[in-house]
C-alpha cells in the first residue's frame, strides 16, 4: 500500500467518522424553549442566542413552547432529529421536577446534555414586620409555630415547594404550602397578604427587597448570594447539603454527534463568559455556571434523584 493510497483512506475514515462537523454549522438553528415569550429563561436564551449567532456564523430561530410546565415544549423537541439544528434551552424544572409529579413523555436519556448557562439561589421572603431577620430565626419561628405559616409556590410539586420542603424536613418544621402559577403570581399574593412568606426567584422579588417593603431571610443555595446580602446560604445552616438551585442548560435530541457537542459546549463556555452576558445575569441574580457533557448529565441525575426523594416524602 503506497502513502497516497494510505493518506486517501485515513482522509475518509476522518470524513466518515465526522461528518456532521466538517460543515457545522451552514444553516439556520432553532432553539426550543419550554416556555413563553418574556419569561426568566426566554430572555437568558435569546440574550444567550445573539451572542451565538456571532460565534457560530449562521442564525438562531427562537421557537416559544410553553405549557406543563415545559412539559410540553421537552415532548415536542424529543422528536427533533439529532444533526445539530435543533437545540433545547431549559430551566432544570422540566426535567429533574415536573417528572416527578406528572406523566411525561420524556427521561433524561430522551436528551443530549450539552452545557449548562447560568444559576441562582430560590428564596424564601417576609414582610418588613415578620418577627425573624436572620435565617436561623426564621426556621426557629417557623418551627416554634406548626401549621401557622404559609409559603407561595410555583405550584404543586413545583422545584420551589420541593426546595422548601428539603430544608423544612431537615428541621421538622410544617409550613402550609400554597400553590400559585409561577413567581410573579406568588409574589401578588404575597404582597397582597394572601400568603406569609414568597417563596420563588430572587429577580422577581428584588425589587421588593430594596424598597424595605420585604426582606429575605433564607435562600437555597448553600452559599449566600450577592444580591441578598441579609440572606442566609444553607451551608451557614448546618443544611448544605439542601442545596436547591434555579438553573439553566442548553441540550440537544439524544444521540446528537459527540464533536457537535463538544465545539457547542465550548463555544456556549465562550458566550457566557463574555462581560455583557455576565453583567446581564447580575441584573437578573444569577452568575455564570457553565458544566458540560457528562458533568451536565450527571448533574441532572443527581437531582432528579434527590427531589424523588422529597416527592415521595410529601405523597407526591
Amino acid at each position: 500500500m503506497t502513502f497516497r493510497t494510505t493518506f486517501i483512506g485515513l482522509t475518509m475514515a476522518a470524513a466518515i467518522a465526522s461528518p456532521a462537523l466538517a460543515e457545522y454549522p451552514e444553516r439556520t438553528i432553532e432553539l426550543t424553549i419550554p416556555a413563553g415569550a418574556g419569561g426568566g429563561t426566554d430572555t437568558s436564551a435569546r440574550k444567550l442566542a445573539i451572542l451565538l449567532e456571532e460565534m457560530l456564523g449562521t442564525s438562531i430561530a427562537i421557537l416559544n413552547v410553553g405549557g406543563g410546565g415545559g412539559s410540553v415544549g421537552a415532548s415536542q423537541f424529543m422528536q427533533a432529529k439529532p444533526d445539530g439544528y435543533s437545540l433545547f434551552a431549559t430551566w432544570n424544572s422540566p426535567l429533574t421536577t415536573v417528572p416527578q409529579v406528572q406523566n411525561v413523555a420524556y427521561s433524561l436519556d430522551s436528551f443530549t446534555p450539552i452545557a449548562s448557562t447560568s444559576e441562582t439561589a430560590y428564596t424564601l421572603c417576609v414582610k418588613a414586620d415578620f418577627p425573624a431577620t436572620t435565617g436561623e430565626e426564621f426556621l426557629a419561628e417557623l418551627e416554634a409555630n406548626p401549621g401557622k405559616y404559609t409559603y407561595g409556590n410555583d405550584g404543586i410539586g413545583g422545584t420551589m415547594q420541593l426546595a422548601a420542603e428539603r430544608i423544612f424536613q431537615a428541621r421538622g418544621i410544617d409550613a402550609v404550602a400554597i400553590p400559585f402559577g409561577g413567581a410573579g403570581e406568588t409574589l401578588q399574593n404575597f404582597l397582597g397578604g394572601h400568603v406569609d412568606i414568597y417563596g420563588g426567584s430572587i429577580s422577581t422579588v428584588l425589587p421588593y427587597v430594596e424598597n424595605g417593603e420585604a426582606k429575605c431571610p433564607l435562600v437555597t443555595s448553600a452559599a449566600d448570594v450577592p444580591a441578598l446580602p441579609g440572606a442566609a446560604g444553607l451551608e451557614s445552616l448546618g443544611l448544605g447539603d439542601k442545596e436547591t438551585l434555579l438553573w439553566r442548560a442548553i441540550l440537544g435530541p439524544k444521540g446528537l454527534d459527540p464533536e457537535i457537542v463538544t465545539m457547542l459546549a465550548d463555544t456556549i463556555e465562550k458566550a457566557v463568559n463574555e462581560p455583557s452576558y455576565v453583567e446581564f445575569l447580575k441584573t437578573k441574580g444569577e452568575v455564570p455556571n457553565v458544566v458540560k457533557g457528562d458533568a451536565l448529565g450527571e448533574r441532572l441525575q443527581s437531582e432528579y434523584d434527590g427531589l424523588a426523594e422529597v416527592s415521595k416524602a410529601l405523597g407526591l
